[in-house]
């Protein structure tokens, strides 16, 4: 069975190279690949690389430019595009977002068409203060239905000790689980 997935990267830039290692496994393994991006994703040079080659190595794994406006990303539910919507890294920005119902980005657009057809939304949380300001949204998110969390670990609880990344390598199996309806587990290590 061929699965579409929506995978949407948002801004935290020293998961990205991770993250891209996934993606290109996947479209290995058979998924179809929809890739939306960030705007800070889209246009923000950084000390792990450039902007535009990471759009180019995104848009060379999937075979498609990045979705990257409100407008490319607002028939995603309504067209029914995607079985299961990941969001990898998911940034404390993001999450504070969608626990809040906010919109107002690509990625949070996403999220909220994917969910208006009541379909899988994967989160791969990347956050230094996962176990701090953004605890609650965890906590919020993991309540609510159609969402799912990629395992995640402290990743330095010695000198980050409120900081949570995902075990970005679970993105497949747990978007698997997701579009039958289950949490991978375990979700903390």
């Amino acid at each position: 069975m061929s699965l579409t997935a929506g995978f949407a990267l948002c801004g935290s830039f020293c998961t990205i190279e991770r993250v891209l290692a996934v993606m290109e496994r996947m479209a290995q393994d058979g998924w179809t690949l929809v890739p939306i991006v960030s705007e800070p994703v889209f246009t923000q040079d950084t000390r792990f690389g450039k902007a535009q080659d990471t759009l180019d190595h995104i848009a060379h794994i999937c075979g498609r430019k990045p979705l990257h406006t409100l407008q490319e990303v607002e028939p995603i539910g309504p067209k029914q595009m995607l079985d299961v919507l990941i969001i990898a890294p998911c940034t404390g920005t993001t999450l504070a977002r969608l626990a809040h119902g906010l919109s107002d980005t690509p990625v949070s657009l996403a999220v909220k068409s994917q969910l208006r057809v009541e379909r899988p939304v994967v989160l791969a949380v990347s956050s230094n203060d996962a176990l701090g300001a953004s605890a609650p949204n965890i906590a919020a998110l993991l309540n609510r239905k159609h969402y799912y969390f990629v395992s995640m670990r402290q990743d330095a609880p010695h000198t980050k000790p409120r900081s949570l990344v995902a075990v970005m390598e679970n993105i497949p199996e747990t978007a698997k689980a997701a579009v039958e309806g289950r949490q991978y587990q375990p979700i903390f290590l």
